[in-house]
């Protein structure tokens, strides 16, 4: 509808018809539409690799060092704490409701990276004065949405 907006520049010219503005409008409307469902469809795909990966595959070298880097960024930060890890509360077997309410059998719901990531803590972070807690970090729709793993190296208080 080039048609309608060249007219709108030219003074001249008869207005459009109150039907070519509709027409107009519904194709705007149509083409956000397009362009919206075509950007879930690429969301739903991600998540769906995303999801196969966390459940499937070992935590890698490279999602080893991005921990390392985050906590080191924290000191840099002057940060007693850093969010090294993330996800989906459906990949929990419970959606997150043991972690949202704070269970103290919350780990028994992970599962894949999570519950790899939170085994290598408790052998190697934890003897080392490290704590771990997860937390649902948003809530879409009132729901629980992702879950964060934070580790922390402040002192202990007393």
């Amino acid at each position: 509808m080039a048609n309608i907006k060249d007219t709108a520049l030219d003074i001249n010219a008869a207005p459009p018809s109150a039907e070519q503005l509709r027409m107009a409008l519904l194709e705007e409307q149509m083409a956000e539409a397009d362009k919206q469902e075509k950007l879930r469809a690429r969301q739903n795909e991600e998540l769906t690799k995303f999801t196969n990966s966390f459940l499937k595959d070992q935590v890698s070298n490279d999602e080893l060092a991005m921990v390392r880097r985050l906590v080191m960024n924290a000191v840099k930060n002057g940060k007693y704490e850093a969010l090294v890890y993330s996800f989906p509360s459906e990949l929990c077997t419970d959606s997150g409701r043991a972690i949202n309410s704070a269970d103290p059998q919350w780990t028994e719901t992970l599962q894949g990276k999570a519950k790899q990531l939170y085994e290598r803590y408790v052998k190697n972070a934890k003897p080392q004065g490290y704590k771990l807690k997860a937390m649902v970090i948003n809530f879409p729709g009132g729901m629980p949405g992702d879950i964060g793993f934070f580790l922390s190296w402040a002192p202990e208080t007393k």
